[in-house]
């Protein structure tokens, strides 16, 4: 967890309590009424609420917090060789996810993070377009329904087709824990079976199996195949010999993305990344930067920018950063050009009308297209290596011994939709 003043509370030598930062305060609203102060090491403070109507009484089993990606996984690896029945929570940078489990199953799930919510497993998997997804949820909203009901009325998908698709969402919610890098997490003894939107029975151990297997891999992929945003390209004209591999190769017509690739073979992200990977490697596909339009490229910078620059400001160091960026813009000609009259803001961030239009006044305006994408992730990139060492000896002061920060996988993780491909397999532009 990033740690810094806008969370602080000071406690004074008469034992009263008074945030420092307005996450603090905000946090200590949320939490008004009557509590009681629990033992625990010195450097800790841990209190439980005072039983009472509305209260919830499970008893915390486990926590603690989360430092790495993957550390989660010896703590999924425990429950699932105990009897135990209970929700484990976790909590990353504003994203809140729940696991329930049952002696050694996950029987559900659920997700505050929009992409691993219902509605999208059934749009990444073809079973509804964008359209139906907003019916849908206009639908729920209306009739205090959960989207999967409402999906069946609308007859947008059968139960049976529906109840695998919430098997593959806990799933994915389950494997993004594991990959969670910064945060807290709680197991909390028992739950409320009304919690589960249909109840499944997923073995904890070979979940998490396949989730480190998936952290290996994706390792791998991240290289040639950034994000679900690029295109893989048919390269020849010779089918693989592979059966499971021919479908893919077969959905890709140059113009859809991984993601669309997904979406057309009723197929997850993750399963069409490790075939198109595959096919790269033999040969038999490139991969392409995505088509981002310019505002999409610039909304992709600006939430990366804006993250590096509120830590930085956390510890008084984004100032410096600013100045440094805007010096490397007034040095590189394109740059100039495609942010001219765009900001920054305060927060970093981009006018994305300005920068579109921008483009299109460019005299070559599809290669200033083209290439923008490419262009804010190396400027970003050098921000991020500007960061860098005052994050780490921010960190060094406050957690001597702890693994690097996250913010760093976060921000990486944030511009791979921008990010140019690796490899020789593949091609620039499109």
């Amino acid at each position: 967890m990033a740690e810094g003043r806008d969370d602080l509370v000071r406690i004074d030598v008469t034992g009263v309590a008074h945030p420092v930062g307005e996450t603090a305060r905000v946090r200590l609203q949320g939490r008004s009424g009557s509590f009681h102060v629990l033992p625990a090491p010195p450097q800790l403070v841990v209190m439980r609420q005072a039983a009472g109507e509305g209260v919830d009484s499970r008893t915390c089993l486990l926590s603690g917090e989360i430092r790495a990606p993957g550390v989660l996984c010896d703590v999924a690896s425990f429950l699932g060789v105990t009897p135990h029945r209970g929700e484990l929570v976790v909590l990353d940078h504003g994203a809140s996810r729940s696991v329930y489990v049952d002696a050694g199953y996950v029987v559900g799930a659920r997700s505050s993070v929009a992409s691993e919510r219902l509605g999208e497993v059934l749009y990444g998997h073809g079973v509804l377009d964008e359209q139906q997804v907003t019916a849908c949820q206009e639908l729920a909203t209306k009739n205090h329904l959960r989207t999967g009901e409402a999906a069946v009325q609308l007859g947008f998908v059968g139960r049976e087709r529906l109840f695998e698709l919430m098997a593959v969402q806990i799933q994915e919610i389950f494997h993004a824990t594991l990959l969670v890098g910064g945060g807290a997490f709680y197991f909390l003894e028992s739950f409320d079976e009304s919690e589960l939107e249909a109840r499944h029975r997923l073995s904890i151990a070979t979940l998490v199996r396949d989730g480190v297997r998936r952290m290996h891999e994706t390792r791998f992929f991240s290289a040639r195949i950034p994000s679900p945003l690029h295109i893989p390209v048919a390269a020849g004209t010779t089918p693989p010999s592979e059966p499971e591999l021919q479908p893919v190769y077969a959905a890709m017509d140059g113009a859809r993305s991984i993601a669309d690739v997904g979406r057309a073979l009723g197929m997850g992200e993750f399963d069409v990344t490790r075939a198109v990977f595959q096919l790269a490697q033999s040969g038999f596909a490139a991969i392409r930067p995505p088509r981002l339009r310019p505002k999409a490229a610039v909304d992709v910078y600006n939430a990366a920018i804006a993250l590096l620059l509120r830590e930085l400001d956390a510890i008084d160091q984004g100032d410096g950063v600013r100045a440094q960026l805007a010096r490397r813009v007034a040095s590189t000609p394109h740059l100039a050009q495609v942010l001219d009259g765009a900001g920054p803001a305060d927060d970093g961030t981009l006018d994305e009308s300005r920068v579109a239009t921008n483009v299109t006044r460019a005299p070559d305006a599809r290669g200033t297209e083209d290439g923008l994408g490419r262009w804010l992730h190396e400027h970003a990139s050098y921000a991020l290596f500007l960061a860098r060492p005052h994050l780490t000896r921010a960190q060094a002061r406050t957690a001597e011994g702890t693994p690097p920060s996250p913010v760093s996988q976060l921000v990486t993780g944030m511009l791979a939709p921008i990010a140019p491909p690796d490899g020789p397999a593949t091609e620039g532009g499109s």
